[in-house]
């Protein structure tokens, strides 16, 4: 696993920019080898930024998006098309404005009753006919209290290492049901990238980077680990 370089820019939109431009050359340095890029999404208020600075990039005309394949994260496990979905929200910013090949986008389940467990293992299952995958890029959020996915502090779901997607009930933030790859999953990948914005944020990144004991701290990329932050996130570290 690779240990955490930090990269700093001044404001949300210049990090959400930057990621974007980052996004864009990663995938069309893939495609340059023959591979097809599989990579992670996540959701938002930075997230929705980045996924709109990329469809919006000339630079985006060097990807064959035919040749993309797109996972998620996590998902609140609400109804196809709640706003609040992360799906909904790359839809809307990204997938609908570039030329995607359907079979290629892999969302999490939505809820149509199944229960959410149903809708993990669906997606653990869809992961294993795609041969357990090696993402290229798997961007993370962090919320407040050091949450990644949605894996929060002292939930059970923390521990679990024989699935690749667990259910997530009563979270701490709304909607209270939720879809969330397991740290094992979240660990395959060549590069794990942390995108934070805001100073609400910034005791999280401390703790994270410093090796403390909150979600955050876990997830590495098997080549690289980039924390891309504003400067507002990156308050709390040493020399700021």
């Amino acid at each position: 696993m690779s240990s955490a370089s930090v990269l700093v820019n001044r404001d949300a939109e210049g990090l959400a920019h930057a990621v974007a431009a980052r996004f864009i050359t990663r995938l069309v340095d893939v495609q340059s080898t023959g591979q097809i890029p599989q990579v992670v999404l996540t959701g938002g208020r930075v997230a929705a930024v980045v996924h709109r600075a990329v469809a919006e990039s000339p630079a985006g005309t060097a990807i064959d998006w035919q040749r993309v394949e797109f996972w998620w994260g996590d998902e609140r496990f609400l109804p196809e098309g709640d706003p609040e979905r992360n799906e909904t929200q790359a839809r809307d910013a990204l997938l609908s404005h570039v030329d995607v090949d359907p079979a290629r986008v892999h969302p999490m389940p939505a809820d149509t009753g199944q229960g959410a467990e149903a809708a993990a293992e669906a997606y653990a299952a869809e992961l294993a006919a795609a041969g357990s995958p090696t993402f290229d890029v798997l961007m993370l959020g962090v919320g407040p209290d050091g949450h990644v996915a949605s894996l929060f502090p002292g939930y059970s779901q923390l521990k679990v290492t024989d699935v690749s997607a667990v259910a997530v009930h009563d979270s701490p933030k709304p909607p209270p049901t939720r879809v969330s790859l397991t740290f094992p999953q979240l660990d395959r990948a060549h590069e794990v990238w942390f995108v934070v914005s805001g100073e609400d944020k910034a005791e999280a990144v401390g703790q994270a980077l410093s090796g403390g004991d909150v979600p955050a701290a876990h997830p590495k990329g098997l080549d690289r680990t980039l924390w891309l932050l504003d400067e507002a996130a990156a308050r709390r570290l040493p020399g700021r």
